[in-house]
């Protein structure tokens, strides 16, 4: 027999062997999945009927998820769906569940309490949702005591609306006026504060639409060598509030991974502007801030969206200074959940313990998107 018959008789026991392993000791993700549906461990303990519901929901079968909740007679599919994925446009709507946690907490012959965390994965990062579950053996399985959070709504009413509005005229394709256009607001950082974390090089900083016109506004960081020549450059993009009205600050940060400020020499900052249509309306407020040093620190607080149309992304800033007003950290929180008028949303922002004591006070700014507008 000649050397490619023996190796093709070789691959071909090496995949049948593999096709045998593969078919009575399946792992757990391919068993998910064998045969085109989903098979799962009996539900013969708590551990076992929670995790088959995060598998459910991992693959995002609605209906196997409800049907297998011991109270779905409490609530309907529609609503325990929009409660995973949110009752409005938001960033729950197109997240996926990334990974979950199942921990025991009690359990009796016929009751038990688990916590499940579930990960959830969107464009802008990643966010968590932990939920306690009660769980009842129904003969000899156990089935989840979903506990669904329904949203409140503002109740029916007139919000009068009167805020700021710019909006632009473009040069259209007949027009005839020469070289003339309009000139980009004049912007200008007011801060700037270059740090070496364990993730790399950070710079934060301010930003001022110092123009009577609104802005859209990024700043891109250059890092020089000893010898003046270029290291890295970067753009800040999420931390940051783009769009600016006349007059207001914005914190931002640009992050150079990998590099350590002794390799720098200098920073070249560069502000961009662009003219944009800008409203001042929704107004979302900050209350009841409060900031907490330790043992785990952070800043906590609610929104409150105070217009009449609903808030589809709402994306907190909060600059932290030292008591001699200098920017010790910027920190950010994405709402996963979208801003209902009227009704206050929870946010908590961490901050890192090695900075916490030398923070002497902060300011929080909210950037927001809505359906048919921009960020």
């Amino acid at each position: 027999m000649n050397k490619g018959g023996l190796l093709a008789i070789s691959v071909g026991v090496a995949t049948a062997a593999l096709v045998t392993i593969g078919t009575l000791w399946p792992v757990a993700s391919a068993a998910a999945y064998a045969g085109g549906g989903e098979v799962f461990r009996p539900s013969s303990t708590p551990q076992a009927a929670a995790e088959n519901l995060g598998t459910q929901i991992h693959i995002q079968n609605w209906e196997g998820a409800y049907n297998n909740l011991a109270n779905k007679a409490e609530f309907t599919e529609p609503e325990f769906l929009r409660d995973l994925k949110g009752y409005a446009l938001s960033l729950r709507t197109y997240a996926t569940l990334d990974s979950f946690e199942v921990r025991p907490l009690h359990q009796s012959a016929d009751d038990a309490e688990v916590v499940m965390k579930m990960r959830w994965s969107s464009v802008v990062g990643s966010f968590e949702d932990t939920r306690n579950l009660h769980l009842t053996k129904i003969g000899d399985r156990w089935a989840v005591n979903w506990p669904l959070v329904k949203e409140e709504n503002a109740p029916p009413q007139v919000i009068p609306v009167n805020y700021l509005r710019w909006d632009v005229i473009y040069r259209g394709p007949g027009d005839d006026w020469g070289a003339q256009g309009v000139e980009a607001p004049h912007v200008r950082i007011v801060d700037m504060h270059p740090v070496s974390r364990a993730e790399g090089v950070m710079i934060m900083g301010e930003l001022l639409n110092e123009d009577v016109v609104p802005a859209f506004v990024s700043v891109r960081a250059t890092l020089l060598g000893k010898n003046g020549s270029p290291l890295a450059r970067e753009d800040s993009f999420d931390l940051i509030s783009h769009t600016l009205l006349p007059k207001q600050v914005t914190p931002f940060v640009v992050r150079f991974p990998g590099m350590d400020l002794s390799q720098v020499g200098s920073i070249h900052m560069d502000p961009m502007s662009v003219l944009v249509a800008a409203s001042a309306d929704p107004v979302v407020e900050v209350q009841n801030q409060q900031y907490n040093p330790g043992p785990v620190a952070s800043l906590s607080g609610q929104l409150s969206n105070q217009s009449g149309q609903t808030v589809n992304v709402a994306h907190v800033l909060s600059t932290f200074y030292d008591k001699n007003g200098q920017v010790v950290w910027v920190g950010s929180k994405y709402i996963d959940r979208a801003l209902q008028p009227q009704i206050p949303v929870d946010f908590r922002i961490p901050v890192p313990e090695d900075l916490a004591r030398k923070i002497s006070n902060q300011r929080t700014i909210v950037s927001t998107f809505s359906s048919g507008s921009s960020l």
